[in-house]
């Protein structure tokens, strides 16, 4: 049976976020969102009284899903899961074998990004 790790409904998705999802690159923070990175973030609410997995510890073999999409976590970097944790903030980079991992991002394949939208659920799941 799944575990559910982390989840969050999405509120906004910047102007900007769709050509870093055409990309492969999804940036995920959560509110208050600082006003540089909300055009390029897709931005959630952090935390409250129904949050699932405030101490986040995903891992590889994890999945991302993302509305309707499911993604496999190929590698996590070292401060990744702090970031989700602290500030809902983490990057997903999917399909991009070739990118080198940053500390707060994760690495994911599956299929194409696909622009999500306000409502959408976000969830980094234990198969």
């Amino acid at each position: 049976m799944a575990t559910v790790l982390w989840q969050t409904e999405i509120t906004s998705v910047g102007a900007d976020a769709g050509d870093l999802l055409d990309g492969g690159v999804l940036i995920l923070f959560g509110e208050p969102v600082p006003d540089a990175l909300a055009e390029v973030s897709v931005v959630h609410r952090l935390g409250g009284d129904d949050a699932v997995g405030a101490s986040p510890e995903i891992a590889p073999g994890d999945e991302v899903h993302l509305a309707a999409d499911v993604f496999t976590i190929d590698e996590v970097g070292e401060i990744a899961n702090r970031n989700l944790a602290g500030l809902g903030h983490i990057v997903v980079y999917v399909n991009s074998p070739d990118q080198a991992l940053l500390p707060g991002a994760v690495k994911a394949t599956g299929s194409d990004l696909a622009a999500p939208s306000a409502g959408d659920t976000i969830s980094f799941v234990r198969p």
